[in-house]
């Protein structure tokens, strides 16, 4: 804590500011040091004493030695305020906030939220020292006080972490209040960098205390997206019922959150039973029987009659990315490196429970060093016959899902293929990256093409294994505009 005590003599105000002067300059001086370009000359060394420096910096804080202004922070949590006896320059250079408010007075009076003025000792040091520790809880509270004093690195390096941490364990989950704070803020980085989170795992947050901190806007936005990855629609039905009968929203926002629900995902058995047992569909009944008349359709009618007479090229239609057996595989591949692989698995044709009896088989190779024709050895003119060597680094992982045999039953049904990559992060293990390829594609041209499978240590390895989860989303096409 900066020393408490009262207003310093001019003289020693002086001094501080010499002193303050003297450090930068000398900071400056060793940074200039550690730029030049010394390759020319064998003797050249680097003496570099800035850690000493930075101690030095953060003992003139703590001693309040040679301050020349005084920070006096109030809170409503507390009546006595926080007093920091400071160095004008050093705030200064920091923050053009703190050079407006000091720059004809010494003593300033600032006024903070108790979450703010809590982390008010942590944001000095780091104009300071420029370094700072934080916890989950202390990033948007930080965030604040970069952005209110326009610290504009420190502003950066608190979004940075928490772009980095969203998959970090916590009590209550921070997700969807990073969430909201970035939308309030206007920082679309960390909102879609949230929202790409909260949508590639949202099962880990349909089952946490921080489903219930949702706002309408993003519970819509959520709804609206295709890649949501869930066990399974009725499982996300589930969670909406919870969200509603907790917030108990006005009619027209429960209507528009019911009527987001893709009702044909959700097999005939399991809709009887929610109209029969739901008190959230009981209430909103009104608001949704269409959908649920239009899904009972969907299951009794054969794919292709259906598609004669309703729209099928939209979302109500189209699968989101179900973990559920039936829509796909997970598929671990132990020292993915080694060598190349290949599976098979089975997918029901389609959600339609008309084809509840028919499957599809895939096949799937996965190549750790596959590499394009280009890159290819090719055999010499030469009586040697040598082959032109090829690097492993040349190569690049591949992935091809194909199926195993064709049907007249595809007719008016192409496969959308999506693969789901695994990682480990915070000792949690989440989706970090998506890939999606269409029937008219084996493959997902940029499949892990950032990846470096040979190290152990790859992000992308989870104890020495690449942990895939292939889902196959059938898409079915209109065949005959019907005129309304």
């Amino acid at each position: 804590m900066a020393r408490l005590t009262g207003a310093q003599p001019l003289a020693t105000r002086r001094w501080g500011c010499a002193a303050s002067a003297f450090f930068l300059l000398l900071l400056l001086t060793v940074q200039a040091a550690q730029r030049a370009d010394l390759s020319g000359d064998a003797t050249a060394a680097t003496i570099n004493h800035s850690l000493t420096l930075l101690q030095r910096l953060q003992e003139l804080l703590q001693n309040g030695s040679g301050s020349d202004s005084v920070l006096r922070v109030r809170s409503a949590a507390s009546e006595e305020a926080k007093v920091f006896h400071t160095h004008q320059l050093l705030l200064s250079l920091q923050s053009e906030v703190f050079e407006s408010l000091l720059h004809n007075q010494s003593v300033i009076t600032l006024h903070e939220p108790p979450e703010t003025a809590a982390l008010f000792e942590k944001f000095i040091r780091y104009l300071y020292c420029g370094g700072v520790s934080i916890l989950l809880h202390q990033a948007i509270p930080m965030h604040q006080l970069a952005s209110k004093y326009r610290v504009w690195g420190l502003q950066r390096g608190v979004a940075d972490y928490m772009k980095t941490h969203l998959a970090s364990e916590s009590s209550q989950g921070h997700v969807v209040a990073w969430y909201h704070y970035a939308v309030r803020i206007g920082d679309t980085g960390l909102q879609e960098s949230c929202l790409q989170f909260l949508a590639w795992n949202l099962s880990a947050i349909l089952g946490s205390a921080e489903w219930g901190s949702v706002s309408v806007e993003l519970l819509l936005l959520l709804l609206e997206r295709s890649d949501l990855v869930l066990h399974s629609e009725l499982e996300l039905y589930t969670a909406v019922e919870g969200w509603l009968s907790r917030r108990q929203p006005e009619g027209p926002v429960a209507k528009r959150v019911l009527r987001a629900i893709r009702y044909p995902m959700i097999a005939p058995s399991q809709l009887f039973q929610l109209q029969a047992q739901s008190p959230v569909l009981a209430r909103h009944y009104g608001a949704v029987q269409d959908l649920l008349f239009q899904a009972f359709q969907f299951h009794a009618a054969s794919p292709l009659h259906f598609a004669k007479y309703f729209d099928v090229n939209c979302s109500m239609f189209l699968p989101r990315n179900y973990l559920a057996p039936s829509w796909g595989s997970q598929w671990v591949i132990n020292n993915p490196a080694r060598d190349d692989r290949s599976t098979s698995f089975q997918t029901q044709l389609g959600p339609s429970s008309h084809d509840a009896g028919k499957r599809v088989t895939w096949n799937v190779l996965f190549s750790p060093r596959w590499l394009p024709v280009s890159l290819r050895p090719v055999y010499s003119d030469s009586a040697s016959g040598a082959v032109q060597p090829a690097r492993i680094e040349d190569g690049r992982p591949r992935l091809v899902i194909t199926p195993a045999m064709s049907s007249p039953d595809f007719a008016g049904v192409s496969f959308q293929k999506t693969v789901l990559v695994g990682v480990r992060q915070q000792g949690r293990v989440v989706v970090k990256h998506v890939y999606s390829f269409h029937q008219s594609s084996d493959e997902a041209a940029d499949f892990l093409a950032q990846a470096d499978l040979q190290k152990r240590t790859s992000e992308y390895l989870i104890d020495n294994s690449l942990h895939l989860h292939i889902v196959v989303k059938p898409v079915y096409h209109s065949l005959i505009k019907v005129k309304k």
